[in-house]
């Protein structure tokens, strides 16, 4: 891959304010693309809680060994494949553009995923996107990729068919994509990247809110990431707005991206599965207190198991069953004074907040080894989750032993990863 500065950049990528910089984009809550948002909170809210859930399910299974067991048991049995298309998938987007000239397409953002795909024409069968469907054909430099290609060797289920390399990926909410490997041009930002190796879907189910596919940012070789390689030494920043909110976020490619002055916590090595961003997570606090949680309930095993994953894909914060009604007890003892509301979803610990101008709550913390601590602020643990006034406690027990920090808790907060020294930084600026 090599990247090359526009000239000449089209009037869409003329819209990035100059001073982005060359790989910055722009980065878009799924409420704002969709052609048919709910117009209510309490149905958008139900609606990103059952994504949640299928994405929970999704990386639990992808990445537990106990839980792999447990599932082929199940399917052993039969089990009813759930889909994804009445609820769509993905929370954040991005529009950049592909092949020479380049077409601009919505594109998924993904931290656990370790590929780049993009639906294409011919569609043997195609979900339905916002823009028209990519046409190689079209494309100068679009090129498919062999068999025999050290690039098809990468993938983790790579086939063949008349000489071509073939992608398959399948995700826990049923969606999936399958078609041909090949290279070619993305165009970020102001900047072209060259011999991109994408998958070509002309098979593929879900409904991705309009994206024409997935702009994977994971660990592995495969992902955009991973790519770039030497080019930005593993390293990308992000900046997820909350919801609803009137501006848009962020995503940088570089080490002109990491920031002076953040908290860097050390990425944790997980040979099993090298695609996630592990961090090390040690220990929870309530009020400025820590908790009496031992740090053995966050640690990945000798097997892989467990540990704690940073992803953008999952929304609301899973914890440990047993670090989790920890941190929930400590909350609700330091809370008495605000009136309780049924459990709601996911979340059973609720305040009905209705009629309150202001509320003040305690300091939910994060504890990471090096010393690193990370406090969050109060609309990243306390959220609506009806047009009645309802708050909850944006926290739930994994259905593992798993800890998954998800983009609730990440929003408004700058998150940079330096691939290369092995770190996730938080802060220092606030989006």
């Amino acid at each position: 891959m090599a990247a090359t500065k526009l000239k000449n950049p089209s009037k869409e990528t003329e819209e990035l304010e100059e001073k982005q910089g060359d790989w910055k984009v722009q980065v878009l809550h799924r409420d704002k693309i969709s052609t048919t948002p709910a117009k209510d909170h309490t149905t958008r809210f139900n609606q990103r809680m059952k994504r949640d859930v299928k994405r929970v399910s999704s990386i639990v299974i992808s990445i537990s060994h106990a839980y792999k067991e447990e599932a082929a048991e199940e399917a052993s049995f039969g089990s009813d494949v759930v889909s994804g298309t009445e609820e769509g998938s993905g929370e954040y987007f991005v529009r950049i553009g592909i092949g020479s000239p380049a077409t601009y397409q919505y594109m998924v953002i993904d931290s656990g995923s370790d590929i780049v795909w993009v639906q294409c024409q011919p569609c043997d069968h195609c979900y339905n996107q916002s823009d028209p469907i990519f046409n190689p054909a079209l494309s100068a430099s679009f090129a498919g990729v062999s068999c025999s290609s050290s690039v098809c060797d990468q993938l983790d289920d790579a086939g063949c068919h008349q000489g071509r390399c073939r992608y398959e990926v399948a995700y826990g909410d049923g969606s999936y994509t399958r078609g041909t490997l090949a290279l070619e041009t993305i165009t970020l930002g102001r900047t072209l990247i060259r011999n991109t190796a994408i998958g070509c879907g002309t098979w593929n189910q879900g409904m991705f809110v309009g994206a024409a596919g997935l702009l994977g940012l994971g660990a592995g070789p495969m992902s955009f990431v991973g790519q770039l390689g030497g080019q930005t030494g593993g390293a990308f920043a992000y900046c997820l707005l909350s919801r609803g909110s009137a501006s848009s976020g962020s995503l940088q490619f570089g080490r002109q991206a990491l920031p002076l002055g953040a908290a860097w916590v050390p990425l944790i090595p997980n040979p099993f599965f090298p695609s996630f961003y592990y961090v090390g997570l040690s220990g929870l606090g309530v009020g400025g207190s820590r908790l009496n949680i031992s740090e053995d309930v966050f640690r990945v095993t000798d097997l892989g198991d467990g540990g704690a994953v940073m992803d953008t894909g999952t929304a609301v914060t899973r914890l440990p069953t047993v670090a989790y009604h920890a941190f929930r007890d400590a909350f609700l003892a330091q809370t008495t004074n605000l009136p309780r509301a049924p459990g709601l979803s996911i979340f059973d610990t609720c305040y009905d907040l209705n009629g309150f101008v202001t509320v003040r709550v305690p300091t939910v913390s994060f504890y990471f080894s090096g010393g690193q601590i990370l406090t969050l602020p109060a609309r990243n643990f306390l959220i609506p989750a009806d047009d009645a006034g309802t708050f909850c406690f944006a926290f739930a027990a994994s259905p593992s032993g798993l800890s998954i920090i998800g983009n609730i808790q990440q929003e408004g907060i700058q998150i940079s990863v330096d691939g290369d020294n092995g770190f996730v930084g938080f802060g220092p600026n606030v989006c």
